[in-house]
């Protein structure tokens, strides 16, 4: 087997290795050779060449969405490295495990004004679970540049340090500094950024390994629901009659169907779930804002809850933040074994437990449900949104309303829904989804970069069909996401091409004049045709009711190439008819 010669690279190789991280995501480079080298060729790496840096990062946090594992990302040096910067921010505020391997100079030749090199040293420090960075092998650190240095003086001095051990510390510690970095990349989910300081020549390789690096695993405390805490919210349970349970984004299968039930059979209680929470019930009330947009400050007054229970990431819904800062609860407790974030300005307890867990814990020792007709109510009033949302997409004409309506009904049962931001996760969200599918969004930083690019990694990782939905700006922005030669033949893409950022012309501003169509909305007439010709999609288009029905009866089928559905919707219809919809269903 081909190794590569320098001793660093063999360590962080043979650590990913010892560590069973299977999938290597590298974008071609020099100063990152000895890492390619050994990565690509050993068999047991399934290695993937991604040329644009930042979507090669998103399609390994694709990866790793799936996953569970860690996925690794490999660059060269200089602002290479940068370009991972918007994936590594997403992937820790949405806890998805990413080992970002960057290749560096030499410190001698930092600052000197060498080609391709920056401070890379803690480079994402705001952002980040752990930073490794690690030491030059010694024999490389006897080279300083533009210094004269007598040679017998220097080779004895070099001689000496080894004499000393210091090598073997030197390897001792970065041994130590990889194991840390990966161990809390797996077991904390997030990212590290292990940096690797890597000399010339770079290209040399061997047939024998040369260093044998330790295993060092973490040690992992079990986490257990502290019986203390848990019987205080006992107590407060018993005398609450409101209580809303807010579910963010979740992965599927987080919470135990029968916890569900005793949750969805309790009369005091009311679960909100949001489309990427993943979690069903016929008693639950998704399309949150199909429910609250409505109400007038009365309504809020009997919604407003006496206890709120968070679970999960980031919420979506802009309608439901505002109510509950307007009208905080009593208590608010958030139930997770990561951080806690006090979106309502009125968090007074985290639970660290998994939800699971937690709810394992505590519905058993609720023996008694407290009199209410906080459920009933709410029923009532969620039937009938769901008549006057039904009788509102029949009577639209064709628009992003009418478009979603349609593609949502034709997803294919037990297959994986990835969703672009903006206007694409909002529009989903006002529809019951299918609760077979399995969905997704890039919702810890909530940007448009890198959707494309995590869904093809998403799609790469799962044997079953993925469907991504996206905006045209988003679309067209990640574009360098279709140069990418892994992409399956059932992946499907569906951009709604409203000819801008249509989102801009829901929120407060004036509409129709050239500063806002140019700086805000951006209008543009670019459409996929040419970029789905150039990467091999087959290509489909619909510009009315008509045709999207009929390219969606055959759109999910088995084809010998991916492919990509360009729905074609009018400018400036779009705001106004979703600003009535919530006039409508009042």
């Amino acid at each position: 087997m081909i190794h590569p010669k320098i001793p660093l690279a063999q360590t962080v190789i043979q650590l990913c290795k010892l560590k069973n991280i299977k999938h290597i995501v590298i974008s071609p480079g020099s100063r990152n050779a000895p890492l390619t080298l050994g990565f690509s060729n050993d068999e047991f790496f399934n290695c993937y060449s991604i040329v644009d840096e930042r979507c090669a990062a998103f399609f390994a946090l694709g990866i790793a969405q799936q996953t569970k594992e860690p996925t690794v990302v490999v660059c060269t040096s200089g602002s290479a490295l940068l370009n991972y910067y918007p994936a590594v921010a997403e992937a820790f505020y949405s806890d998805i495990p990413l080992i970002v391997l960057s290749a560096d100079r030499p410190k001698h030749l930092i600052g000197i004004g060498d080609g391709q090199t920056i401070n890379q040293k803690n480079v994402f420090e705001n952002h980040i679970l752990y930073s490794a960075n690690l030491k030059l092998d010694l024999k490389d650190e006897s080279r300083l540049s533009n210094k004269e240095e007598i040679p017998i003086f220097k080779s004895l001095e070099n001689k000496l340090e080894r004499f000393l051990g210091l090598q073997q510390g030197i390897q001792s510690d970065n041994e130590k500094e990889i194991n840390n970095a990966i161990n809390l990349a797996r077991f904390k989910k997030g990212p590290v950024h292990i940096n690797v300081p890597l000399d010339e020549p770079l290209y040399e390789t061997v047939a024998q390994l040369t260093v044998s690096p330790k295993v060092e695993e973490l040690d992992v405390n079990q986490l257990k629901v502290d019986q203390a805490e848990l019987k205080d919210c006992i107590d407060e349970w018993y005398v609450s009659k409101k209580k809303i349970i807010l579910i963010g984004v979740l992965p599927p299968n987080q919470i135990e169907q029968q916890w569900l039930d005793d949750l969805a059979n309790d009369d005091s209680v009311i679960v909100f779930t949001e489309t990427t929470s993943n979690i069903h019930h016929a008693k639950f009330f998704p399309s949150i804002d199909k429910m609250i947009a409505p109400l007038e400050d009365a309504d809020f007054k009997k919604l407003q809850p006496e206890i709120l229970i968070t679970i999960g990431g980031l919420i979506v819904s802009k309608k439901i933040k505002a109510f509950l800062r307007k009208l905080q609860p009593k208590h608010h407790w958030h139930i997770g074994d990561k951080n806690a974030n006090d979106t309502f300005f009125c968090l007074d307890k985290h639970i660290v437990a998994k939800p699971n867990d937690f709810f394992a814990e505590f519905l058993p020792k609720i023996t008694h449900i407290a009199k209410s007709d906080y459920l009933d109510i709410w029923t009532v009033v969620k039937q009938r949104r769901h008549k006057k949302h039904l009788e509102y997409v029949k009577q639209i004409p064709f628009s992003d309303f009418k478009a979603f309506s349609l593609l949502l009904k034709s997803l294919p049962n037990k297959t994986i829904l990835q969703l672009g931001n903006s206007s694409t996760i909002r529009y989903t969200q006002l529809f019951n989804i299918n609760p077979t599918l399995e969905v997704y969004c890039n919702r810890g930083t909530s940007g448009i970069d890198g959707s494309t690019s995590t869904a093809i990694g998403c799609a790469v990782a799962n044997i079953k069909q993925t469907t991504f939905i996206t905006g045209d700006l988003s679309f067209f922005y990640d574009s360098n996401a279709l140069w990418n030669n892994y992409i399956p033949k059932n992946f499907r893409i569906i951009v709604l091409n409203n000819q801008g950022g249509g989102i801009f012309r829901i929120l407060p501003g004036h509409k129709n004049t050239d500063n806002f169509d140019y700086f805000f909305e951006t209008k543009h007439n670019l459409t996929a045709k040419q970029l789905s010709e150039m990467y091999g999609f087959e290509y489909v288009t619909a510009h009315n009711e008509q045709d999207l029905e009929s390219a969606l009866k055959s759109f999910h089928n088995k084809s010998k190439h991916p492919r990509l559905l360009e729905v074609f919707t009018p400018r400036t219809e779009n705001d106004s008819l979703l600003l009535d919809y919530f006039k409508y269903i009042k």
